[in-house]
């Protein structure tokens, strides 16, 4: 942290811009807009955002997610992951957007953010499944709650003795 340490935001414009990702080389911000009057995914260099724009989606996108080595960017759209192919040199350049998979645990879930990741494998995704409510699959009722648990392995050889 160098320099002016002054919070700006990267994009102030009128529209709603969310979810920003910084590729894994950090030379690329991919992000959503409603830009067009619909969520679209976008890419712009990073940090210098005003030196260009490509829009990534045709038909709707949000939730972009880059492949961990920055060779193809993921975004959902409705019910499916949709994947395209990215080039960086010698230009920027993607392909053609394709459906990955579809699911109907996928639906928008504003009180979630941005509701899936990918594995740094880049082979597997982790989804936050919406309730039931939602129109998805009934899922099991339960607590709403995550245990964290620290020095487990410490709490595990006071419970279960070696026998040393």
């Amino acid at each position: 942290m160098e320099g002016d340490r002054k919070w700006r935001p990267l994009l102030e414009q009128k529209y709603n811009e969310t979810q920003p990702k910084i590729s894994p080389d950090g030379q690329w911000m991919a992000y959503s807009s409603d830009e067009s009057g619909k969520y679209e995914v976008y890419v712009r260099p990073f940090p210098e955002v005003s030196k260009g724009r490509w829009q990534v989606s045709t038909s709707g996108g949000d939730s972009p997610l880059w492949l961990p080595n920055g060779r193809e960017l993921f975004y959902r759209n409705g019910d499916s992951v949709m994947a395209v192919a990215v080039e960086t040199k010698p230009t920027l350049s993607f392909g053609a957007s394709k459906i990955l998979f579809k699911s109907q645990n996928l639906g928008l879930n504003e009180s979630y953010g941005n509701p899936w990741d990918i594995h740094p494998d880049g082979k597997r995704f982790l989804m936050i499944k919406p309730a039931a409510s939602t129109g998805a699959a009934p899922t099991a009722a339960g607590p709403r709650k995550i245990n964290i648990v620290v020095n487990w392995f410490e709490e595990l050889k006071q419970r279960v003795p070696t026998g040393k």
